[in-house]
C-alpha cells in the first residue's frame, strides 16, 4: 500500500504528485527583486520521472485506459520535444508498453539519449524544439502517419484533453492548498499551454482575483520545451483571453538567471524554469500582500549542452574552448538576431519576395535545400559563401534575403554579406520552418 508519510510505495507510480503528495514549493530569498512580494518557485523535477511532463504522460495514458482504447502490448507514438517523452517511456514501460518519439534534432542531446536509454524508440527529425502542427515533415506530422497503423496510437499532448486537464486536477489543487488559498499571482512558461489553462482555470474558480501570467520565449530561441508567440498560434490550449498577462523575455536573460538560480538559490532549475521566473519580476507587482508561484517545470542536468553555448567559462579548456574571436562573433550574431536591420518578420519576406524580386540565399546544406526551399532561392552553404561570390547580385544595393530552416545560420549569412558590401541584406527569422507554418509556396511542394 502506498503511504505519503512514511514515503514507502507499491511502485515507482505511486510516486505520481497528488494533492496528497505535492511537488515542494520553495520561496526565492536571493534572486528575486521584491521588497515586498513573495515568490515561491514549485519544483517540478521532484516529479517522479523528472518534470512536470509527468503529470501530464500519467493523465493521457489513464484517461486511455479508463476509455478501454489502450491494451496489453499497446504501441503508442508521442511527438515531444523531451519531457512528455521521458515520462510517456517510464509509464509505458511500467503499463507493458512500446513508445516511439518523433522529435527534433536540435533537443539537447541529453534528452534524445535519455529517451533511448528508456527504450524509446527514438526518430530525429528537422524541426523546431518544440514541434510545429504545420510543419509537413515535422514530428507531428510523423506521429500522424505512424499512428495511421491500426496498432499504434497516438496520445497527442497538443490536442488531448487530459493534458490541462492533468494540471487542473493536480497542479491547481497543490498550489492552492500548499499556499493556504493566499496565492495571488500564478505564472508559467507557454509550451503546449496545458499548465496554465489547467492551473489558471482551478485557481480562477477558487479566487477570480487571481492572476494568470504567461511568459514565451523571443523569436529564434533555443529554450527548449516553450513557444514563441508565432508557435503558440498553431497549439490548441493556447487561451491568451483566460489569463491576465503575457511577456515575452529573451534567450540571454533566462540563461543567464538560470545561472544565478543554481549558484545563489542552490535550486537546480532549468532555463525554461528561469525564462518564467524573469517574467514574473516584470509582471508581478512588489506589493505587501502579494504572493506568486512560479512553475519551475524540470532541472538543469538535461541542460547542459544548452547552457555550455550561452554562458562562458563552462566548457573544458582541454576540450575545445572558444577562442575570443569565436566569443567576439558569437555576440555578433546574439546582437544581429535583434537589429531590425539586419532580420526582417517572416510576413515581411513574404511580401518582399512576392513584390521586390529579392534575390533568396539559402545557406543550407545541399541535402536540405533539395528537400525543401523557397522558390527561386539561389543554395549557398554557409561555410562556401566566399567560394561562391557569383551567386551574389553585382548591385550592393540588391535587396537580399537569407533563409535556413529557423533563422540561425542565415544571421551569420548577413554578416558575411554586410562584410563585403551588400547593404539591404536580411535574414528572415524563424526561417523555411516559419515560411512553411505560414502556408507560403516551396520548391518541391
Amino acid at each position: 500500500m502506498n503511504n505519503h508519510s512514511l514515503r514507502v510505495y507499491d511502485s515507482i507510480l505511486g510516486l505520481l504528485c497528488s494533492i496528497d503528495n505535492p511537488t515542494p514549493l520553495v520561496r526565492l530569498n536571493r534572486v528575486t527583486p521584491f521588497q515586498h512580494t513573495q515568490l515561491y518557485a514549485k519544483l517540478e523535477w521532484y516529479n517522479p520521472f523528472g518534470a512536470i511532463k509527468d503529470r501530464v504522460a500519467a493523465n493521457m495514458i489513464a484517461d486511455a485506459q479508463e476509455r478501454g482504447v489502450t491494451e496489453e502490448e499497446q504501441k503508442l507514438v508521442e511527438p515531444t520535444s523531451g519531457n512528455t517523452g521521458l515520462g510517456l517511456a517510464m509509464i509505458a514501460n511500467a503499463n507493458r508498453y512500446s513508445l516511439t518519439t518523433p522529435l527534433s534534432n536540435q533537443i539537447p542531446q541529453e534528452k534524445r539519449t535519455l529517451l533511448r536509454f528508456f527504450g524509446t524508440e527514438v526518430l530525429e527529425l528537422e524541426d523546431t524544439l518544440c514541434p510545429a502542427p504545420g510543419a509537413p515533415e515535422g514530428a507531428i506530422a510523423k506521429a500522424h502517419e505512424i499512428a495511421e497503423r491500426a496498432d499504434v496510437m497516438m496520445l497527442n499532448q497538443y490536442a488531448n484533453e487530459a493534458n490541462p486537464s492533468a494540471h487542473y486536477k493536480t497542479t491547481g489543487p497543490e498550489v492552492w492548498s500548499q499556499t493556504e488559498g493566499r496565492v495571488t499571482h500564478f505564472v508559467a512558461g507557454l509550451g503546449t499551454c496545458g499548465t496554465i489553462t489547467g492551473v489558471g482555470r482551478y485557481l480562477k474558480e477558487k479566487n477570480t482575483d487571481i492572476q494568470v501570467l504567461g511568459v514565451h520565449p523571443n523569436e529564434g530561441h533555443d529554450i527548449p520545451g516553450v513557444r514563441s508567440v508565432r508557435q503558440l498560434q498553431q497549439t490548441r490550449f493556447f487561451h491568451p483571453e483566460e489569463y491576465d498577462g503575457l511577456v515575452e523575455i529573451g534567450n540571454q536573460e533566462a540563461f543567464d538567471l538560470c545561472l544565478r538560480l543554481n549558484r545563489e538559490e542552490s535550486l537546480t532549475a532549468g532555463p525554461s524554469s528561469a525564462m518564467a521566473l524573469m517574467g514574473a519580476f516584470q509582471l508581478i507587482p512588489d506589493e505587501p500582500d502579494c504572493l506568486g508561484v512560479v512553475i519551475f517545470p524540470d532541472s538543469t542536468f538535461k541542460y547542459a549542452s544548452s547552457v555550455v553555448t550561452h554562458i562562458a567559462g563552462l566548457g573544458s579548456p582541454q576540450t575545445g574552448a572558444k577562442s575570443s574571436r569565436e566569443l567576439l562573433l558569437d555576440e555578433m550574431i546574439e546582437h544581429a538576431r535583434f537589429n531590425s536591420d539586419l532580420t526582417t518578420d517572416i510576413m515581411e519576406a513574404h511580401n518582399l519576395w512576392e513584390n521586390a524580386d529579392p534575390v533568396v540565399i539559402d545557406v543550407r546544406t545541399i541535402d536540405e535545400y533539395q528537400e525543401s526551399h523557397v522558390p527561386g532561392a539561389v543554395n549557398t552553404p554557409l561555410l562556401e559563401m566566399s567560394k561562391h561570390l557569383s551567386n551574389f547580385p553585382e548591385d550592393r544595393d540588391t535587396p537580399i534575403l537569407t533563409m535556413c530552416q529557423r533563422g540561425n545560420l542565415s544571421l551569420s549569412g548577413v554578416l558575411f554579406l554586410n562584410s563585403i558590401g551588400y547593404r539591404k541584406a536580411k535574414s528572415v527569422t524563424g526561417g523555411l520552418d516559419a515560411w512553411r507554418e505560414k502556408g507560403y509556396a516551396t520548391d518541391p511542394s
